[in-house]
């Protein structure tokens, strides 16, 4: 029986969806067969299968075994959790083959999406279209899988704490820290790790519930650190984490209340890191500070800047061998001491060690960190059939200039007093930009070249498209 995929549920990095619209149980069974036939053709035989705590979700996970079973998959149920703790299913049972989490992420209520992972690698870009063509042949092999249930919450809580490993516990057990689960699938499992950590915890809305009650679970948006904040502050404590709906992306703060981005906690990790592997390759995204990427090289690291999106920095590191990578979206990548992929319970425990290592409190590191200007992400809708052909035109007109370009992933435009940055989304029809100065003038300048471009390709930045 032959399955059409909605085409807008098949993204670059994932499968994603609105519940009762473009994706439903019918999809997932799908899903299922076409995974498990790619993972049969290549020698692989048992997936693990985990979930959020999105209200559809069980439903999607019980539609998902179906279909990995009647192409001929064994299935380990791992059940409710967050997505690392699935990606830990995979990675550290010797008999299993493939991964598949069930998640929407930081998305609204009524989405709903798959991520998964293949015989050890991101399963996503030509894999993902490859699934939807298999769906649409009816092209899948059939059999009968076995499904079994295998606890892993206590194993991967342990794999957690080895990230304090060789730290003196008496600088742990003076912290006191505030973490956000935000309602999302990491509540149990922070809950946990919480108890086992040494120092003062103080945790907020770690009851999974998929209608996010009290904030919206996308820490890189300021406005939901507003609790955590309000924590930090009415307690006093030395400072705070927040995790996304599914617990692959780390956000901060600290004792101040002021925010950690993604790209300032990657200075952190390196400058722990880089005094215990010196020379290392670190990867961060194009959207990162020209601060991180000149605190790597102060600090005698290697400085790799590559393209957005978690699926293509895991990829990345696997081929450079890079000990750490991070996302401005708050993804942290260790291979150092962990796997590789990106787990922000993991992030968190590595953000406590790097501060006692290094001797600073968090505030302190943050404090010292240059004042950049810069924008946040600027998100505007642009027709799909434009998108990419916009950014070809910039690099076109930039090529005979004397400016200093970077074609990495979209436009990246270096200038004395900066940088600006314009690219297409790959999950969306908007362009992405963001710029940095070191002065309100100069941000005001780039931010009229970014304008510019844009003008001359018939197009102007819109109202913000948010994520």
């Amino acid at each position: 029986m032959k399955h059409c995929l909605h085409p807008t549920v098949l993204r670059e990095y994932d499968i994603r969806g609105i519940i009762g619209e473009t994706l439903g149980p019918d999809d997932a069974r799908a899903i299922g067969r076409g995974f498990a036939t790619l993972l049969r053709q290549a020698g692989g035989r048992k997936v693990a299968v985990g979930y959020d705590g999105r209200v559809s979700s069980p439903m999607l996970e019980h539609a998902l075994v179906e279909g990995l079973t009647a192409s001929g998959c064994d299935v380990v149920r791992v059940g409710l959790g967050p997505t690392p703790m699935l990606y830990y299913a995979e990675a550290s049972a010797e008999d299993v083959d493939g991964g598949i989490q069930i998640t929407g992420s930081h998305n609204p209520a009524n989405y709903n999406g798959f991520k998964m992972v293949f015989q050890g690698r991101p399963f996503f870009g030509p894999d993902i279209v490859e699934l939807g063509r298999i769906a649409e042949a009816g092209d899948w092999l059939d059999g009968t899988g076995a499904v079994e249930t295998r606890p892993v919450m206590d194993a991967y809580i342990e794999r957690l704490l080895h990230g304090l490993d060789g730290i003196p516990e008496g600088p742990l057990a003076a912290l006191r820290i505030g973490w956000d689960a935000g309602n999302g699938a990491a509540g149990p499992a922070l809950e946990q790790l919480a108890a086992r950590l040494p120092g003062e915890h103080h945790l907020l809305f770690t009851e999974v519930d998929g209608t996010f009650p009290h904030h919206h679970p996308d820490p890189t948006v300021e406005h939901n650190l507003e609790d955590l904040r309000r924590l930090v502050a009415d307690k006093g404590l030395d400072f705070g984490i927040a995790f996304d709906g599914d617990g692959d992306r780390i956000g901060a703060i600290d004792g101040q209340g002021r925010v950690i981005w993604g790209d300032q906690l990657l200075m952190i990790y390196a400058e722990d890191l880089l005094a215990m592997v010196p020379g290392s390759t670190i990867i961060a995204d194009v959207k990162a500070s020209r601060a991180l990427f000149d605190h790597v090289a102060a600090h005698g690291g290697t400085p790799l800047m590559w393209k957005t999106g978690h699926s293509l920095i895991k990829s990345k590191m696997q081929e450079t061998g890079a000990p750490l990578a991070g996302e401005m979206s708050g993804h942290v990548f260790f291979k150092h001491g962990y796997y590789g992929y990106d787990d922000a319970l993991y992030a968190g425990v590595r953000l406590i060690a790097a501060a006692v290592r290094l001797g600073r409190s968090v505030t302190e590191l943050r404090g010292a960190m240059p004042a950049m200007v810069n924008t946040p992400e600027l998100r505007f809708q642009v027709d799909e059939t434009r998108k990419f052909a916009v950014i070809d035109e910039v690099k076109a007109r930039l090529a005979g200039s004397s400016a200093e370009i970077d074609a990495t992933d979209g436009v990246r435009v270096t200038t004395n007093d900066g940088w600006w940055l314009l690219r297409a989304s790959n999950t969306q029809d908007v362009l992405v930009a963001r710029a940095e100065s070191d002065s309100a003038a100069g941000l005001d300048r780039l931010l009229a070249e970014i304008d510019r471009q844009l003008a001359v390709s018939g197009l102007e930045r819109g109202p913000d498209a948010g994520h």
